[in-house]
Protein backbone atom coordinates (compact mmCIF):
# COMPACT_ATOMS: atom_id res chain seq x y z
CA UNK A 1 0.00 0.00 0.00
CA UNK A 2 1.47 3.35 -0.93
CA UNK A 3 1.95 6.08 1.67
CA UNK A 4 -0.81 8.33 0.27
CA UNK A 5 -3.36 5.51 0.32
CA UNK A 6 -2.29 4.50 3.85
CA UNK A 7 -2.72 8.08 5.06
CA UNK A 8 -6.12 8.24 3.36
CA UNK A 9 -7.19 5.02 5.10
CA UNK A 10 -5.94 6.34 8.44
CA UNK A 11 -7.91 9.56 7.94
CA UNK A 12 -11.01 7.61 6.92
CA UNK A 13 -10.74 5.32 9.94
CA UNK A 14 -10.23 8.27 12.29
CA UNK A 15 -13.20 10.08 10.77
CA UNK A 16 -15.37 6.97 11.12
CA UNK A 17 -14.39 6.72 14.76
CA UNK A 18 -15.34 10.32 15.37
CA UNK A 19 -18.66 10.03 13.51
CA UNK A 20 -19.64 6.78 15.17
CA UNK A 21 -18.25 7.74 18.55
CA UNK A 22 -16.51 4.41 18.74
CA UNK A 23 -13.27 5.74 20.18
CA UNK A 24 -11.18 4.05 17.50
CA UNK A 25 -8.10 6.08 18.34
CA UNK A 26 -8.43 5.41 22.06
CA UNK A 27 -9.15 1.72 21.59
CA UNK A 28 -6.10 1.13 19.39
CA UNK A 29 -2.90 1.20 21.47
CA UNK A 30 -0.31 3.69 20.28
CA UNK A 31 2.05 2.24 17.73
CA UNK A 32 -0.13 -0.77 16.91
CA UNK A 33 -2.11 -1.32 13.74
CA UNK A 34 -5.85 -1.89 14.13
CA UNK A 35 -7.10 -5.39 13.39
CA UNK A 36 -8.72 -5.56 9.96
CA UNK A 37 -11.19 -8.31 9.23
CA UNK A 38 -13.11 -9.05 6.04
CA UNK A 39 -16.85 -8.64 6.19
CA UNK A 40 -19.15 -9.72 3.39
CA UNK A 41 -17.77 -9.54 -0.14
CA UNK A 42 -14.66 -7.43 -0.49
CA UNK A 43 -15.53 -5.01 2.31
CA UNK A 44 -13.08 -4.57 5.16
CA UNK A 45 -14.12 -3.49 8.63
CA UNK A 46 -12.08 -2.47 11.63
CA UNK A 47 -12.35 -4.60 14.76
CA UNK A 48 -12.29 -2.14 17.64
CA UNK A 49 -11.13 -3.88 20.82
CA UNK A 50 -12.59 -2.94 24.19
CA UNK A 51 -11.65 -3.78 27.75
CA UNK A 52 -13.27 -6.33 30.04
CA UNK A 53 -14.65 -3.50 32.19
CA UNK A 54 -16.15 -1.66 29.19
CA UNK A 55 -17.73 -4.88 27.90
CA UNK A 56 -19.25 -5.81 31.27
CA UNK A 57 -20.61 -2.28 31.71
CA UNK A 58 -22.29 -2.46 28.30
CA UNK A 59 -23.68 -5.96 28.92
CA UNK A 60 -24.95 -5.03 32.38
CA UNK A 61 -26.69 -1.91 31.03
CA UNK A 62 -28.43 -4.08 28.40
CA UNK A 63 -29.57 -6.64 30.97
CA UNK A 64 -27.25 -9.41 29.78
CA UNK A 65 -25.63 -11.56 32.44
CA UNK A 66 -22.41 -13.58 32.31
CA UNK A 67 -21.01 -16.42 34.36
CA UNK A 68 -17.96 -18.67 34.52
CA UNK A 69 -17.46 -22.12 35.96
CA UNK A 70 -14.43 -20.76 37.86
CA UNK A 71 -16.12 -17.58 39.06
CA UNK A 72 -13.35 -15.50 37.44
CA UNK A 73 -12.47 -13.29 34.47
CA UNK A 74 -8.79 -14.13 33.83
CA UNK A 75 -8.28 -14.43 30.08
CA UNK A 76 -5.49 -16.95 30.55
CA UNK A 77 -7.62 -19.47 32.50
CA UNK A 78 -10.05 -21.65 30.54
CA UNK A 79 -12.58 -21.90 33.38
CA UNK A 80 -13.04 -18.10 33.48
CA UNK A 81 -15.24 -15.90 31.30
CA UNK A 82 -13.24 -12.94 30.04
CA UNK A 83 -14.07 -10.07 27.71
CA UNK A 84 -10.50 -8.75 27.51
CA UNK A 85 -9.78 -7.78 23.87
CA UNK A 86 -13.35 -8.52 22.76
CA UNK A 87 -14.52 -6.70 19.64
CA UNK A 88 -16.91 -3.84 20.24
CA UNK A 89 -19.10 -5.23 17.42
CA UNK A 90 -19.31 -8.56 19.29
CA UNK A 91 -20.67 -6.89 22.42
CA UNK A 92 -22.99 -4.74 20.31
CA UNK A 93 -24.12 -7.90 18.51
CA UNK A 94 -25.01 -9.54 21.82
CA UNK A 95 -27.04 -6.45 22.75
CA UNK A 96 -28.78 -6.48 19.36
CA UNK A 97 -29.58 -10.17 19.87
CA UNK A 98 -31.04 -9.46 23.32
CA UNK A 99 -33.20 -6.63 22.02
CA UNK A 100 -34.39 -8.49 18.91
CA UNK A 101 -35.10 -11.81 20.63
CA UNK A 102 -36.36 -10.39 23.93
CA UNK A 103 -34.71 -13.41 25.55
CA UNK A 104 -32.74 -13.43 28.76
CA UNK A 105 -29.11 -14.00 27.76
CA UNK A 106 -26.26 -15.36 29.84
CA UNK A 107 -22.75 -15.29 28.34
CA UNK A 108 -20.79 -18.39 29.39
CA UNK A 109 -17.74 -17.94 27.19
CA UNK A 110 -15.78 -14.94 25.94
CA UNK A 111 -12.17 -14.31 24.98
CA UNK A 112 -10.56 -16.68 27.47
CA UNK A 113 -8.17 -19.41 26.43
CA UNK A 114 -9.44 -22.94 25.89
CA UNK A 115 -11.62 -22.42 22.80
CA UNK A 116 -10.81 -23.46 19.23
CA UNK A 117 -8.30 -21.22 17.45
CA UNK A 118 -8.77 -19.37 14.17
CA UNK A 119 -9.21 -15.90 12.77
CA UNK A 120 -12.83 -15.56 13.90
CA UNK A 121 -12.28 -17.15 17.29
CA UNK A 122 -13.13 -16.44 20.90
CA UNK A 123 -9.53 -15.40 21.58
CA UNK A 124 -9.60 -12.88 18.71
CA UNK A 125 -12.80 -11.31 20.06
CA UNK A 126 -15.34 -12.50 17.48
CA UNK A 127 -17.22 -15.15 19.45
CA UNK A 128 -19.36 -15.47 22.54
CA UNK A 129 -21.03 -18.52 24.06
CA UNK A 130 -24.57 -18.19 25.42
CA UNK A 131 -26.35 -20.52 27.82
CA UNK A 132 -29.20 -22.53 26.35
CA UNK A 133 -32.80 -21.47 26.71
CA UNK A 134 -35.97 -22.38 24.85
CA UNK A 135 -36.44 -18.66 24.08
CA UNK A 136 -33.06 -18.39 22.34
CA UNK A 137 -33.50 -21.76 20.59
CA UNK A 138 -36.88 -20.69 19.21
CA UNK A 139 -35.64 -17.26 18.16
CA UNK A 140 -32.58 -18.52 16.26
CA UNK A 141 -34.34 -21.46 14.61
CA UNK A 142 -37.41 -19.38 13.74
CA UNK A 143 -35.63 -16.33 12.33
CA UNK A 144 -32.37 -17.45 10.77
CA UNK A 145 -31.51 -19.72 7.84
CA UNK A 146 -30.38 -23.25 8.61
CA UNK A 147 -27.02 -23.86 6.93
CA UNK A 148 -26.67 -27.52 7.86
CA UNK A 149 -25.96 -29.49 10.95
CA UNK A 150 -26.64 -27.37 14.01
CA UNK A 151 -25.77 -24.03 12.36
CA UNK A 152 -27.93 -21.04 11.45
CA UNK A 153 -26.97 -17.86 9.62
CA UNK A 154 -28.50 -14.49 10.42
CA UNK A 155 -29.12 -11.90 7.67
CA UNK A 156 -26.17 -9.98 9.17
CA UNK A 157 -23.88 -12.91 8.33
CA UNK A 158 -23.40 -13.88 11.97
CA UNK A 159 -23.30 -17.64 12.54
CA UNK A 160 -25.10 -19.43 15.39
CA UNK A 161 -23.89 -22.93 16.22
CA UNK A 162 -25.88 -24.92 18.75
CA UNK A 163 -23.36 -27.04 20.60
CA UNK A 164 -24.23 -29.53 23.35
CA UNK A 165 -24.68 -27.13 26.24
CA UNK A 166 -24.52 -23.64 24.68
CA UNK A 167 -24.89 -21.48 21.60
CA UNK A 168 -21.53 -20.58 20.03
CA UNK A 169 -21.98 -17.34 18.05
CA UNK A 170 -19.50 -15.69 15.71
CA UNK A 171 -20.25 -11.98 15.35
CA UNK A 172 -18.97 -10.65 12.04
CA UNK A 173 -21.10 -7.55 12.63
CA UNK A 174 -23.10 -5.88 15.37
CA UNK A 175 -26.41 -7.06 13.84
CA UNK A 176 -27.87 -10.29 15.16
Amino acid sequence: MNKTRALGLTTLVAAAGLVLGSGVAAATPSGQDPVLAPASGDAVTMATKISHADATNRLRAAGISWSSSGGCSDRNRPNCTSFTQVNLATIQGAITLKNASRCGLNVTGGTETGHASGTYSHWNGYKLDFGLSSCLDNYVKGNFASIGGSKWKAPSGNIYYREGNHWDVVFYSCGC
